[in-house]
C-alpha cells in the first residue's frame, strides 16, 4: 500500500474536501482485495450489514443506487488488515488534521449494469458521531469513469454543509433544497483506475452517476472518525444491544465496532522536561548559573552596604 503523501496534497484536500491518489494499491494487493471482497458480499447473501439480520436490501430505488453491503472487515481477514493498515491510518490522520483515528465502517459500493446514478448526499449527517474532520476513502476495484457511474465532488462544499441530513431519493438535486447556497458551484467528477482511491470529508457534497454498462463499477470505502468522538444518538449501523449500552455523549472506542488505527504517540511530560508534579524540571547547569548569580548578587549587595558607612 502506498501511503505517502506531499504537502501540496495535505493543503489541497484540506481547501477543497478531497483528494485524488493514483496507486494506493499494488497490482497482487488489488487482486487479492477483490478476491475477499467478493466473498464477504456473498456470504450476507441480502444481508446489508454484518452482524446485523435487520437491516435486508429491498427492491426499492435506493437499492437499485448500488449493492451496498457493510463491514467487510468483520468478515475477511485481508479487508480488515487493508481497512485498518496503520499506515493509512497515518495517512487520514495528516489529511484529516487529526491525533488519531478510528474506522466507522466499511462497505462494498457496487452499481449494477444499468444503475441508478447517486443523488449529491453528504454523508456525516447519518453517522453516530458528529465531528467536521470526518474522513472516507473510496477504492476503485474495478474502473471508474463517467460512463459506468464515477464519483463527482462539488470542490469546498464541506466548509458551508453542517449536520443537517435530506433524502437520498431519485432526486439528484435535492441537496439544494437544503444548501441553496451551493446550487451553482462546479462539480468535479472522479474518474479511478482500479487500485487507485479517493478521499473526501464527511460533510463534502457527492454523488455519482448512473451505471450506463453492461458492466459492474465497484468500490470498497469507508468511513473513519477521529479519535474521541462520541455517541450522537443516532443509531445508523449500530446494533440494538450497542445503542442500548451507549447514551449520548459516551465514547465510540469499542475495538470490536471501531478498530483503532493509528494515534500519534504522546510526549512524556517528563521527556518535555515536566516532572510528574507539572513543574519544569531544571538542569544541573541552570542550577549552578542560578547560584552563581545569587552569589554574585550578594558579593554586591555587601560592597554598596560598606561604601555607604
Amino acid at each position: 500500500m502506498k501511503t505517502d503523501l506531499a504537502p501540496d496534497q495535505i493543503s489541497f484536500y484540506r481547501e477543497n474536501g478531497y483528494l485524488i491518489f493514483r496507486n494506493l494499491l499494488g497490482a497482487s494487493e488489488l487482486a487479492e482485495i477483490k478476491e475477499a471482497v467478493m466473498q464477504a458480499v456473498s456470504s450476507l447473501g441480502n444481508r446489508k450489514v454484518a452482524g446485523r439480520d435487520d437491516w435486508l436490501e429491498q427492491n426499492d430505488y435506493y437499492d437499485r443506487v448500488f449493492v451496498q453491503r457493510i463491514n467487510l472487515w468483520k468478515l475477511s481477514p485481508v479487508v480488515k488488515k487493508t481497512m485498518i493498515h496503520r499506515q493509512l491510518g497515518r495517512m487520514l490522520c495528516s489529511l484529516a488534521g487529526v491525533g488519531g483515528i478510528r474506522l466507522w465502517h466499511d462497505q462494498a459500493l457496487m452499481k449494477a449494469p444499468w444503475a441508478n446514478p447517486t443523488s449529491l448526499h453528504v454523508d456525516a449527517p447519518y453517522w453516530s458521531f458528529s465531528s467536521r474532520h470526518a474522513i472516507s476513502i473510496w477504492i476503485a476495484l474495478d474502473k471508474a469513469t463517467l460512463q459506468n457511474g464515477c464519483m463527482v465532488f462539488l470542490p469546498g462544499s464541506h466548509k458551508v454543509c453542517d449536520f443537517t441530513s435530506g433524502p437520498i431519493g431519485p432526486e439528484v438535486a435535492d441537496i439544494f433544497k437544503t444548501y441553496p447556497g451551493l446550487k451553482h458551484s462546479p462539480a468535479v467528477p472522479v474518474e479511478l483506475e482500479p487500485g487507485d482511491c479517493s478521499f473526501h470529508n464527511g460533510l463534502l457534497v457527492h454523488g455519482a452517476g448512473a451505471n450506463l454498462t453492461p458492466g459492474w463499477r465497484r468500490a470498497l470505502t469507508a468511513g473513519y472518525m477521529p479519535e474521541g468522538s462520541t455517541f450522537n444518538g443516532q443509531r445508523n449501523i449500530l446494533s440494538v444491544d450497542q445503542v442500548d449500552r451507549i447514551k449520548i455523549g459516551d465514547l465510540l472506542e469499542e475495538e470490536e465496532q471501531n478498530p483503532l488505527l493509528y494515534s500519534a504517540p504522546r510526549v512524556p511530560e517528563r521527556a518535555a522536561g515536566l516532572p510528574r508534579n507539572g513543574r519544569r524540571a531544571t538542569s544541573v547547569s541552570a542550577r549552578k548559573n542560578s547560584a552563581r548569580s545569587k552569589t554574585r548578587r550578594t558579593v554586591s549587595a555587601v560592597q554598596a552596604a560598606r561604601a555607604m558607612k
